[in-house]
C-alpha cells in the first residue's frame, strides 16, 4: 500500500520519534513492576544511608522523591509496598537519629501526606487502566489526532481556506472541532464544523468520539444526508448531555456553487465581492443533533464567485452576556470588513482571538475564499 507524503507527514506529527521511545519504555516499565520495586527499595536503602552518615547534609526531603518517582511508575498495589518499606525506614532512622537532626517529625507527616496522594493519584489512573505517564502522552497523541482531522486538504490554485480554533482558558481540549474532506475527484470540497454541549476539557472527551465518526461520514454520505446521518449516530448514543450544533458546507470548486445546511448553529457570512456587503446565509435551517429522531435538515445553495468569501463561526465568536446576537454577528463582521481589501489570510485567527465571549468560551472559525 502506497501512502501519500502529507499522510506520512501528518503520522510522523502526531507520534514523533521520542514520544515512540518514551512509551516503549513506560510499556516495558509496566511490564517489569516488581522490578523497579526492587530498585526502588535499594534507593530508599542508599537514602537512609547517606541520611545516616551525612546527617546534617542530606535533608528529609530526599524521600520525597522517591514517593513522587514510585507514584509515577507503579500500580497501587506494588506502589503499597514501597511506601511501607519508606515509612519503616523513615520512622527507624528518625528514631535513631533524634534530636540529632532537625524536623523529623514534620519531615514524617509531609512524606506521609506525599504518599497518601500520589497513592490516590496512582489509583486514580488504575481506575482508567494506564500506569505512570502514559495516560498523559495518551491524552497527548488524542489531542493531536483532533486537530489533525480539523487540517483542511490542499485546494486548487484559486482556492484558499483556513481553520482557527481555540479552547475556553486555553485548555488542552474543546467543545469546538472541524472536520474536513475533498472527492476522489478532487471536485468537492465538504467542511463542518461542530460545536458540542459544553466547553474545554468537559466537552473534549465527547469531541473525540464524535470527531472520529463525523470524519468518516464526511465524503462517504451525500452532502443533503449527513447531517441527518449525524443525528442518528448522536441518538445511537444516548448521552445525559448529547446534543452539539453543526454547520456543513459542501462546494463545488469548479464551479464555486455551494450547499449549506444547519443543526441549531449560527448563520454563516458570505462576502460577496460584487455588492462589497456580507450577507447571513439563514436559510437551510434544522434542529440541534441528537434530540429529535428523524429530523429534517434542509439546505441553501449560493455560490462563491471570484472575491467571495464565506466564514463558518461557533456561538463563542458571537456570544457575549451583555451583548445580544446582532451586536455579536456585527462586531464580527466589522473586523472582517479590514481584510477585504488586502485578502482574508488570517481573518480566522483573528475572529477567534477577538471573539465577543473572550477567553471563556470555546472559539472556532473557518475561512473559504475565492481569489
Amino acid at each position: 500500500m502506497v501512502l501519500d507524503e502529507s499522510v506520512v507527514s501528518r503520522r510522523r506529527r502526531i507520534a514523533p520519534g521520542p514520544v515512540r521511545r518514551f512509551r516503549r519504555l513506560g510499556a516495558w516499565l509496566i511490564r517489569a513492576p516488581w522490578t523497579m520495586v526492587g530498585g526502588f527499595v535499594v534507593l530508599i536503602a542508599l537514602a537512609t544511608g547517606a541520611i545516616l552518615a551525612w546527617r546534617n547534609e542530606v535533608p528529609w526531603g530526599v524521600y520525597g522523591l522517591i514517593v513522587v518517582a514510585a507514584g509515577l511508575f507503579l500500580e497501587p498495589r506494588f506502589l503499597l509496598v514501597v511506601y511501607i518499606a519508606l515509612f519503616l525506614a523513615l520512622a527507624t532512622t528518625g528514631a535513631y537519629l533524634g534530636d540529632a537532626k532537625v524536623a523529623t517529625l514534620g519531615a514524617q507527616v509531609v512524606t506521609v501526606v506525599m504518599m497518601l496522594l500520589m497513592l490516590w493519584l496512582s489509583h486514580a489512573r488504575a481506575q482508567v487502566g494506564v500506569v505512570g505517564v502514559s495516560g498523559e502522552s495518551m491524552l497527548v497523541d488524542m489531542r493531536d489526532r483532533l486537530r489533525a482531522q480539523g487540517e483542511l486538504p490542499p485546494l486548487p490554485p484559486s482556492w484558499r481556506a483556513e481553520v482557527a480554533l481555540e479552547s475556553a482558558y486555553g485548555d488542552g481540549f474543546a467543545g469546538d472541532f472541524v472536520v474536513a474532506s475533498r472527492s476522489t475527484d478532487g471536485r468537492t470540497l465538504e467542511v463542518a464544523l461542530v460545536d458540542v454541549s459544553g466547553k474545554g476539557r468537559e466537552a473534549g472527551t465527547r469531541s473525540l468520539l464524535l470527531s472520529g465518526a463525523l470524519g468518516g461520514l464526511l465524503g462517504e454520505m451525500s452532502e443533503e444526508s449527513f447531517l441527518s446521518s449525524a443525528n442518528n449516530h448522536l441518538l445511537r448514543l444516548r448521552w445525559d448531555e448529547g446534543f452539539a450544533t453543526a454547520v456543513h458546507v459542501a462546494v463545488d470548486l469548479e464551479t464555486g456553487r455551494f450547499t449549506i445546511g444547519y443543526a441549531g448553529h449560527p448563520a454563516a457570512a458570505q462576502f460577496a465581492a460584487g455588492s462589497g456587503r456580507w450577507r447571513m446565509l439563514s436559510g437551510g435551517r434544522g434542529p440541534l443533533l441528537g434530540i429529535i429522531d428523524h429530523a429534517v435538515y434542509p439546505r441553501e445553495v449560493g455560490t462563491l464567485r471570484r472575491g467571495d468569501a464565506l466564514v463558518l463561526y461557533s456561538d463563542g465568536v458571537i456570544e457575549a452576556r451583555d451583548k445580544t446576537l446582532v451586536d455579536g454577528i456585527d462586531r464580527m463582521l466589522g473586523r472582517a470588513e479590514s481584510f477585504i481589501r488586502t485578502g482574508f489570510e488570517g481573518l480566522a485567527q483573528r475572529l477567534c482571538d477577538q471573539a465577543a465571549a473572550g477567553l471563556g468560551d470555546d472559539r472556532a472559525v473557518v475561512t473559504i475564499w475565492r481569489t
